[in-house]
């Protein structure tokens, strides 16, 4: 019989025989409620179904796809009904063969024929039993059998509730396929359950009309990781995303798929005998033509279909192929044509179909591939490389040419397997070697860290020059901790092989030695004598901001004002976009990290997004945007939970609710070291940033006193902590605010002597604004001026800043029109960024400057007059300008240089919405005539 079939659940009473297990069955593995992933919300519906059966009758389908765990679910539905105290009988479809008719009937109800213990008053146990057991039924027994097992089965629910569990019913032959059917549509009423499964395929029968269906969709990427880490844990976060997507939520797919790996040639997908059996359990009955179709199709996906039937047709030898080659695996269900392009099923199905050939015809299906794709061309090459055997260094060398092709194609994946299969063709170990050290070190960049070390210690059994040498030990001791090589005693590159292995050490070690001055002063030198072709590498680039960020800023910046455009690799825009945040320049870093996402977009590299997004809510923290920040930092959360990426979903949860917490004026919840080491990965310096952000809500949320002692501790050593730089402005505020501005000043002066001229721009700002805020009434007019003077256009959150401590400044002087006027002005940008707590703050200094304020005046929610928007020394510039005065003219009357007068009106044009002087007369008329009226 082509039914598997199980015993009574022991739970219930024993029905009279017992049935063995045929040979060859799969045993159960019952999956209780407990081991199933990501079905919460089918395991509610399960108990409610079983609460319902077992009281007054139920009946339920569970259709899904091949794998998507439809016999875990019915399994955990028979141990939900076991618990409640119910019998199950139970029944299962086998794929593949012809069954006979009433097999599956037979089975399901064997249990109950001949038990002396189960009511047979009406006979119908003992009918059912001759018509079963003693001979095939004639037509009218065959009319008489729905209602007779449906007879049964009501007596025995009497005794006890009744769970009649069928896997694969759709499997099943068709008179007990009908039978069943017929039943489920009448157990209400009865103490009597239906639990049935299908498979939604387009060859398979649809559920039974008028029966409720529970359906299981793909598990989402998060259930599908968390799967993963409970069934197949080890993997790391490269091989897990690649097993994520290609088993797209699968759950068979997941535990069955094995990891990918280039050690076998010729390339094949991968698969397993039981995800084969389950996703094309008909591929090998295929005509041959369409077998092979499917094989090529399987290797090269992205082909359209004149592609794929002309090397089919190469393949076997010649002859044409039509279109009709492809129904059978459509009428299958194995793949979607739409007229031009094949794509399968599920990506699970292109290993599933070409499961088990054998090389030779593998080898054919590439080499035909290749003679069809553009000459020299990555694919082409790459399919060529599939199907040789032995040595052939002529083609390795062209493998290793191209896979500059593929990064340049942002495909880093095909640059490393280029790569690996060039070290295999070459015969001689220097060429071996050399394409083993590349491979290890774009596996590095990539975040393959596993696999980088693999490769690493394959180049290290093969001659490498020096600098690759160090380069490979010390990938390969990189997650045992042990010591890395002293830059000072790095020998100096010779050939452009050892340069490339000189920035990939240098990258590689940089962000170890923020802790070691004098090592790192070393790394400084090293880079500084490289050649000058590529002083402005986007790996030197980063290595000098990682290693001094501070003390390199301004070079940093200088080279990368210099770049030339045409980047065109998301990582090299990543490194010189985290390179110009480290060293000060969140717009440029805001900018870089923009294009790399639109090459993500563009090229298809998700995996990258959630990062590319994440930096760039870095950046917009670092201008005080918050709600910008909070934003981008909520998409990145989002995009890495969508592909299951949680170190970049952690990262971003932890700064969104940091941010959060800024905006509002609120403190932040604490992080535990277990997400602080898991958003360390695509933050390296997310404590730093969390311990500077914590104190500087602490000051936001009114407890400056804590506020002002943290971040007066972490500025004790900004080597050490280089974001406290970026909160200079709230230090002084907080130490104004304790009374602490003397010793706070002295901090102040020995940064700026530390930093010397390399310092950031931003940072320049930020200190001068600093030391405003905290000076004293004799310097305040002078050190305020000079603040204004700095370049403060881009910097909004910091000439808001400056404007809210002029404002209480003015109003101490008693200068209230002014102090009104500048408060305004900071409360209308802070209302714009996103800093609710601040406006909240400045609506409390309006009152204390004798004006009534509501929310829409202080945040700015009403137009001002373009007067009202200008301060009295501003307005007073305003209107020598537009009588034509120069800035020499208007200096010399006020008292002023022609630069601080420039510097004023740089800041006035914008806030009038004017661009040259001539309009100024015509606005400052418009708002004299407002005011009279």
């Amino acid at each position: 019989m082509n039914t598997r079939i199980d015993t009574l659940s022991a739970a219930g009473p024993e029905f009279g025989r017992r049935i063995p297990r045929p040979v060859g069955a799969a045993d159960h593995d019952p999956a209780g409620p407990a081991r199933l992933v990501g079905r919460d919300a089918h395991l509610a519906l399960l108990r409610t179904f079983v609460r319902d059966a077992s009281s007054a009758g139920a009946a339920r389908v569970i259709r899904g796809a091949a794998g998507s765990g439809k016999s875990e679910l019915l399994e955990a539905g028979v141990a939900l009904g076991t618990a409640a105290g119910m019998s199950v009988l139970r029944c299962a479809g086998v794929r593949g063969g012809t069954p006979s008719d009433l097999s599956g009937l037979l089975r399901m109800l064997w249990p109950l024929l001949g038990d002396a213990r189960l009511p047979s008053d009406s006979g119908h146990l003992e009918a059912l039993e001759a018509l079963l057991v003693d001979g095939a039924p004639g037509r009218r027994d065959r009319d008489r059998l729905p209602f007779t097992v449906l007879k049964v089965l009501e007596s025995v629910s009497a005794v006890r509730p009744l769970l009649i569990a069928v896997d694969d019913w759709d499997a099943l032959d068709s008179p007990s396929a009908d039978v069943l059917t017929f039943v489920a549509r009448r157990a209400a009423g009865h103490p009597l359950g239906l639990l049935m499964t299908t498979r939604a395929h387009p060859t398979s029968p649809s559920p039974p009309a008028g029966l409720p269906v529970l359906s299981l969709g793909p598990m989402t990427p998060a259930e599908s990781a968390a799967l993963l880490a409970a069934r197949r844990p080890g993997h790391d976060p490269q091989a897990v995303r690649d097993l994520l997507a290609r088993a797209a939520g699968n759950p068979l797919a997941l535990l069955e798929l094995p990891a990918r790996t280039d050690d076998s040639v010729p390339h094949l997908p991968a698969s397993s005998d039981r995800l084969a059996a389950a996703l094309a359990p008909g591929a090998a009955r295929l005509p041959s033509a369409t077998r092979d179709l499917l094989l090529v199709a399987a290797l090269h996906p992205a082909a359209d279909i004149p592609l794929l039937l002309s090397a089919t047709s190469r393949m076997r030898g010649g002859g044409a192929l039509g279109l009709s080659v492809v129904e059978p695996a459509e009428r299958q269900g194995l793949v979607v044509f739409d007229g031009m392009r094949l794509e399968f099923g599920h990506p699970a199905v292109a290993g599933a179909v070409a499961h088990g050939i054998g090389r030779r015809h593998c080898r054919r299906a590439h080499a035909a591939l290749a003679a069809e794709l553009t000459r020299d061309s990555v694919r082409r090459l790459w399919h060529l490389s599939q199907s040789v055997a032995g040595h052939d260094p002529r083609l390795a060398a062209r493998l290793e040419d191209v896979h500059r092709s593929a990064l340049r194609q942002n495909e880093p994946a095909m640059a490393l397997r280029l790569l690996r299969r060039a070290a295999a063709l070459y015969s001689a170990p220097d060429d071996q070697g050399r394409c083993l050290l590349r491979a290890a070190q774009l596996a590095q960049g990539a975040g393959w860290a596993r696999t980088s070390r693999s490769l690493a210690r394959h180049a290290l059994d093969r001659p490498l020059g020096p600098l690759g040498s160090l380069y490979a030990e010390t990938l390969t001791r990189l997650d045992s901790g042990g010591p890395t090589a002293d830059p000072a005693g790095w020998p100096r590159p010779v050939g452009a092989t050892e340069t490339d292995s000189a920035l990939e050490l240098a990258h590689l070690v940089a962000p170890l030695l923020t802790d070691d001055r004098e090592r790192a002063d070393a790394l400084l030198a090293y880079l500084d004598a490289l050649p000058s072709d590529v002083a402005r590498d986007p790996r030197l680039l980063h290595a000098m901001a990682s290693a001094a960020p501070v003390r390199r800023a301004a070079t940093v910046l200088a080279r990368l004002a210099s770049r030339g455009s045409d980047i065109v690799a998301i990582r090299d825009l990543e490194r010189l976009g985290e390179a110009a945040l480290r060293a000060g320049a969140p717009l440029e870093a805001l900018d870089l990290h923009r294009q790399a996402e639109r090459l993500c977009l563009f090229h298809d590299v998700p995996d990258r997004l959630p990062a590319a997004v994440l930096w760039q809510g870095l950046a917009h923290l670092v201008t005080g945007d918050w709600g910008q920040a909070e934003t981008a930092f909520r998409r990145s959360r989002e995009e890495a939970e969508r592909r299951a990426l949680s170190d970049e979903g952690v990262a971003a949860e932890i700064l969104e609710r940091l941010t959060r917490a800024l905006r509002t004026g609120t403190l932040p919840e604490p992080v535990d070291a277990g997400a602080l080491a898991s958003g360390r990965g695509p933050v390296s310096a997310l404590d730093e940033i969390v311990a500077v952000g914590t104190g500087w809500a602490q000051v936001e949320s009114g407890d400056v006193a804590a506020g002002h002692a943290t971040l007066t501790r972490l500025l004790a050593d900004p080597a050490r902590c280089t974001p406290a730089l970026f909160a200079l402005v709230v230090f002084a505020e907080a130490a104004a605010a304790v009374n602490a501005a003397g010793t706070a000043r002295a901090r102040l002066l020995s940064l700026e002597r530390d930093l010397g001229p390399e310092r950031a721009p931003l940072v320049a700002v930020e200190l001068a604004v600093a030391q405003a805020i905290l000076a004293d009434d004799g310097q305040a007019a002078e050190l305020y001026e000079r603040a204004f003077r700095m370049d403060l256009a881009h910097r909004p959150f910091l000439e808001a800043s400056l404007r809210l401590a002029h404002g209480r400044w003015l109003r101490r002087q008693h200068e209230f029109t002014d102090s009104r006027v500048t408060l305004r002005q900071a409360a209308a940008t802070f209302a714009m960024m996103g800093a609710e707590a601040r406006v909240t703050r400045i609506t409390e200094e309006l009152r204390a400057s004798g004006q009534r304020t509501d929310a829409s005046t202080a945040g700015g929610g009403r137009p001002a007059p373009a007067a009202g928007l200008l301060s009295a020394q501003e307005l007073r510039i305003a209107r020598l300008a537009a009588r034509g005065l120069s800035n020499r003219q208007i200096g010399e009357e006020l008292g002023l240089s022609p630069r601080t007068i420039g510097a004023y009106l740089y800041r006035i044009f914008p806030r009038l919405g004017v661009t040259v002087r001539a309009q100024l007369s015509g606005v400052l008329r418009s708002a004299d005539e407002r005011a009279e009226a």
